[in-house]
């Protein structure tokens, strides 16, 4: 995949926080926020401030990327960050607390699995009220910040490797596949079979699906 033409996100908000006296700056975002099955994941990491390799120039958002490449900017990451942590919250919690609910509990669970406390949170979008920490939202993060979008590598290619293991539990949908997404072959297969154990009944057109069955 060719990444000269893909907006690369850089250090300037950690390097601007770290002129302030911060040092432990956790960069968060999600993954599987738009799925139809399964669960969301985020993830948190907190890089050194020093950081320097030859792979930092292919870090992008993780969407931006292919398979391969997240898989191998993963490892990578995971070797040189001071700390990662990943949370991720079931389709049940989802359904209960709705998405933006569900999402804000992974992101916290995920700062919460930091072995080194954060003094900072950068988050793709979102504010944490339950994290108490100084924090900043920032729109297209996983774009424009280095740490929002190495932790959006992580969320997904963790994310993706729990898909294909419910794709043992649940075959017939192809999520190992699609993800959970709703492709044009996985809407397929769920008129076909009906919603399995894993969907999220409150996201169309799962719920409609439900509701008719009633």
């Amino acid at each position: 995949m060719l990444l000269k033409n893909l907006e690369r996100p850089d250090l300037a908000e950690e390097r601007t926080l770290m002129a302030q006296g911060y040092r432990y700056i956790a960069g968060v975002d999600e993954a599987g926020r738009g799925s139809l099955a399964g669960p969301v994941v985020a993830a948190a990491v907190i890089l050194p401030g020093d950081i320097s390799a030859p792979w930092l120039d292919q870090v992008r958002d993780s969407k931006q990327l292919s398979p391969a490449r997240r898989e191998f900017l993963f490892g990578h990451i995971q070797e040189a960050a001071i700390s990662v942590g990943v949370g991720a919250v079931s389709h049940e919690i989802i359904d209960a607390r709705g998405i933006v609910g569900a999402t804000r509990l992974a992101m916290k669970l995920a700062v919460d699995r930091l072995s080194a406390p954060p003094e900072f949170v950068l988050i793709d979008y979102m504010y944490l009220p339950e994290v108490f920490l100084p924090q900043k939202g920032i729109t297209h993060g996983d774009c424009h910040c280095f740490s929002i979008a190495c932790a959006s590598i992580m969320a997904k290619v963790s994310r993706d490797a729990m898909m294909r293991e419910l794709d043992g539990d649940y075959p017939g949908y192809g999520l190992a596949r699609h993800k959970g997404y709703g492709t044009e072959g996985h809407l397929a297969c769920l008129y076909r079979l009906g919603p399995s154990p894993i969907h999220r009944r409150s996201f169309r057109p799962v719920r409609d699906m439900v509701g008719r069955e009633r």
